[in-house]
């Protein structure tokens, strides 16, 4: 990282920097000779300090200096003796000598797609949001070597018979999990060393647990490596600052997309990393400007009974593989005026949620997913999708799918008629809930989040 201003010794308020620098320099030759320039435009003695000079290097001669973020609590700063190294060191070897450090344990939640266009790659608009019911949950232990613990259901290596490999294969994909924590710690690596950021030399032991449903399109992948990306902060100290979280929501879609080849987008890294209710603008403008988009989060007090139902057997959801990708990149009118409306109706529902406007919201929803039905088509929606659109309908609710297939959600205002539409879904061989939404700021518990 380039250090582009530096003040010795700064009085209270004169920088919002909490950034120091501690006393190990590596210093060039060609640097060198600057020393004595400074020193002879420092007669007296009182003005020859090394940190008056890197001052003076910096600030005035702009060389360029370069410094590591280290992650360790130095407070060598100003007069400093051989009493204040023994204190830290000794205060380290405890550390590693004494007792366990207790485990880091961080979530992250399932989302579900309330409106917009079906995928964030079209430039567009969408307001997700994040649900209580289902969550990711990694636990991060200090230990003397990196053990990454397969899960005894996502990441089995044994099996009963060659039948239960072909179900748990075909349900869960290959190494469920495992392969999303290795590349999220490998992908964590590679970012901290481009950043310039020293990562001690500590050993951990990670274990993962998720009671997402798979397959369904509420983003159980990316929830898993957002919360071993939380834990990884949390044990090396990476902070807001080193890693803001509109980098955070790029860095997990490339765990995913670079290191593992999943088809995905930014809508769910951003709203599992913001959380909550959240409007987003993936605009092109934005997008090649800054690289991310404008995230927003939204008033989630008093919000409707949302529900959720999907398949209990997702395997032939019909999950969405088309064409309207290439279509749109090729220009086609209708596809995108389609995404132009999605993102007309998703600014039109912002308003709704503004004005708690729930009956306009559920003339919405259903426009969303009409318009949605319309490019895609029956034949790619698949007809598991399509049976659950018409049962919710049946009971005059609003409905559209909350991701890329297998699953749906709703919003009915009518009491009476949701009890009765749970019974029916569930007749119907489906999973019915009605959705607890997370909020994060009233929900901010123990070491979770």
């Amino acid at each position: 990282i380039r250090v582009t201003r530096f003040l010795e010794k700064p009085q209270e308020g004169q920088t919002a920097s909490q950034l120091a620098s501690v006393v190990f320099y590596c210093i060039q030759r060609d640097t060198l000779s600057y020393m004595s320039d400074f020193l002879s435009q420092q007669p007296q003695t009182v003005g020859r300090a090394f940190g008056q000079f890197w001052e003076w290097l910096i600030n005035e001669k702009q060389r360029h200096v370069f410094g590591m973020k280290l992650p360790t609590g130095f407070q060598l700063i100003g007069q400093v003796g051989l009493s204040d190294y023994t204190k830290w060191l000794t205060h380290y070897s405890t550390k590693q000598q004494g007792s366990p450090a207790k485990p880091i344990t961080c979530r992250s939640y399932a989302r579900v797609g309330l409106m917009g266009n079906p995928s964030d790659g079209f430039n567009g608009k969408t307001i997700a949001m994040t649900i209580a019911n289902f969550w990711a949950e990694v636990t991060l232990l200090e230990t003397q070597t990196l053990v990454l613990v397969p899960h005894p259901l996502n990441d089995p290596t044994e099996f009963g018979s060659l039948q239960d490999l072909f179900c748990i294969s075909r349900k869960e994909g290959y190494l469920g999990g495992l392969r999303l924590l290795q590349a999220t710690c490998k992908k964590f690596y590679q970012f901290c060393s481009k950043q310039g950021i020293a990562l001690t030399k500590q050993n951990f032991t990670l274990k993962y647990d998720t009671n997402i449903p798979r397959q369904v399109g509420l983003a159980g992948s990316s929830a898993i490596v957002s919360a071993t990306l939380k834990c990884l902060m949390k044990f090396y100290n990476i902070t807001d600052n080193d890693l803001p979280k509109p980098i955070r929501a790029n860095f997990i879609l490339d765990v995913e997309t670079d290191e593992l080849s999943i088809t995905a987008g930014l809508q769910d890294r951003v709203v599992q990393v913001y959380e909550g209710l959240v409007y987003m603008d993936f605009s092109k403008e934005l997008m090649e400007e800054h690289g991310f988009g404008a995230y927003i989060p939204m008033d989630m007090s008093e919000l409707p009974p949302f529900w959720l139902a999907y398949l209990s057997d997702p395997s032939d959801s019909g999950r969405i593989h088309s064409n309207v990708r290439q279509r749109w990149l090729s220009g086609e009118l209708l596809v995108i005026e389609a995404m132009r409306r999605f993102a007309e109706l998703t600014d039109q529902a912002r308003m709704a949620f503004r004005d708690k406007d729930w009956s306009r919201l559920v003339q919405l929803m259903d426009q969303n997913f009409e318009l949605r039905r319309s490019i895609y088509t029956d034949d790619c929606l698949g007809p598991g999708n399509l049976k659950m659109v018409e049962l919710a309908r049946q009971f005059g609710s609003a409905v559209k799918l909350p991701g890329s297939g297998g699953a749906v959600v709703g919003l009915c205002l009518d009491q009476a008629r949701l009890v009765e539409m749970r019974r029916a879904f569930q007749e119907a061989g489906c999973v019915f809930c009605v959705i607890s939404p997370y909020n994060p700021s009233a929900s901010a518990v123990g070491g979770q989040h």
